[in-house]
C-alpha cells in the first residue's frame, strides 16, 4: 500500500485510458511523450498492472484497466466540479433556513417585505427572525446567526459590513394631538410626555442629553421594549414617541398615526447588514443579501410593494 496518493496518477490514468497511447494522453495533458512514459510507468507499479499494452502498431487496456476505466472517470468528474466556478444560483430550487437578528422596527420593515420576497422567488427557504438581544456580538462569528441588521458599531475586526439605508429619527403622535396645533419647538417637545423604546428599559437617552444642553428636561412616562410597542401606545395615547422615519412607515400609516421632526440634532441611522467572511462567497447568502438592499433601497424610495403582484428577481 502506498502511503502517499498522487491524484495527478489518476487525471493521467484517465487520459490514458481514454486515449489508448501514451501520446495521446501526452498532447492531451500538456506533456512531453517521455515524461507520459514516466508517468504510466508509476501507474503499472501502483496498480501492479501493466494497464496499456501494444497489440500490433496500437496499444489496448488490460482487463484491470477496463474494469476501472468507468471509476476512474467518474473521479475525474467529481474532482473537476469540485473546483469548477460556482454557476449562478436557482432560487426556486433552494432549500435552506437563514437566521436574521435584527431590532423589531427593522423585522417588521425588511423582514415582512423579504418574507413576500422570498415565498415569491424561493418557497423552499425559511426565514427565523430573531430579535436583537445582550451578548448578540459574537453569534455571526459562531454561526449561530446568517445576518445581522441594524445601526451596527460594536461587531468583530473580521465582520463584513454593508450600508443598507440613512434613516432619521421623527417624532410620532396620535393624529389631532395638541402638539400638532403649532410650532414644535425644543420648549413644546420637552413640555409633551413622552414613550421611549428601550430593551433595558431606559427612561434616560440622547434626546434627553441635547435637552439638558438647552437647560430642557422632558418626562418619560413609560418605557417599552420595542418600537412597534411605541407606535401602538402613541396611536392609543397623548403620549410622544420616536421612531425611524423610513423604517416604520408603513406601520405608522396603518395606525393612522402623525409624525414631525424633533427640533434637534439628532444623528441619522446608518444601518447596515453585516455577515461572518465564511458567507461571503456563498451563492445563496449572496442572493440574501441581495434581496435585503433592494428591500432597503426601496424603503428609502418610499415604494411601497404591492401585494398582488409577485416582487422581481433582479
Amino acid at each position: 500500500m502506498h502511503s502517499k496518493l498522487d491524484l495527478n496518477l489518476v487525471i493521467a490514468l484517465d487520459a490514458l485510458l481514454e486515449e489508448e497511447s501514451v501520446g495521446g494522453a501526452a498532447d492531451r495533458l500538456h506533456l512531453s511523450s517521455p515524461a507520459m512514459s514516466r508517468t504510466l510507468a508509476r501507474i503499472r507499479r501502483a496498480l501492479g498492472d501493466p494497464v496499456l499494452v501494444r497489440s500490433g502498431r496500437r496499444m489496448v487496456p488490460t482487463p484491470r484497466a477496463l474494469a476501472l476505466r468507468a471509476d476512474v472517470r467518474r473521479l475525474v468528474e467529481s474532482a473537476q466540479a469540485l473546483f469548477a466556478p460556482v454557476g449562478e444560483l436557482d432560487p426556486t430550487t433552494l432549500e435552506r433556513t437563514f437566521t436574521l437578528l435584527a431590532d423589531d422596527a427593522l423585522l417588521t420593515a425588511i423582514g415582512m417585505r423579504l418574507l413576500a420576497r422570498v415565498r415569491a422567488e424561493a418557497p423552499g427557504v425559511s426565514l427565523r427572525l430573531l430579535p436583537e438581544g445582550p451578548g448578540d456580538s459574537l453569534l455571526l462569528r459562531e454561526g449561530t446567526v446568517d445576518l445581522e441588521i441594524g445601526v451596527i458599531t460594536d461587531h468583530a475586526p473580521e465582520t463584513r459590513v454593508e450600508h443598507l439605508i440613512t434613516d432619521d429619527n421623527v417624532g410620532v403622535v396620535r393624529r389631532g394631538h395638541p402638539l400638532l396645533s403649532g410650532a414644535i419647538t425644543p420648549e413644546r417637545y420637552a413640555a409633551a410626555e413622552h414613550v421611549t423604546a428601550s430593551r433595558r428599559g431606559r427612561l434616560h437617552g440622547p434626546i434627553d442629553d441635547l435637552l439638558a444642553e438647552r437647560g430642557l428636561r422632558r418626562r418619560v412616562v413609560a418605557s417599552v421594549p420595542s418600537f412597534a410597542a411605541t407606535l401602538l401606545v402613541a396611536a392609543g395615547t397623548d403620549l410622544v414617541g420616536r421612531t425611524p422615519r423610513h423604517l416604520a412607515r408603513t406601520q405608522i400609516e396603518r395606525l393612522g398615526l402623525a409624525t414631525f421632526d424633533i427640533p434637534l440634532d439628532l444623528p441619522r441611522l446608518s444601518v447596515s447588514q453585516a455577515w461572518h467572511p465564511r458567507n461571503e462567497a456563498d451563492p445563496a447568502h449572496r442572493w440574501l443579501r441581495g434581496r435585503i438592499r433592494d428591500i432597503a433601497a426601496e424603503l428609502e424610495a418610499g415604494v411601497t410593494p404591492d401585494p398582488r403582484r409577485s416582487p422581481g428577481t433582479a
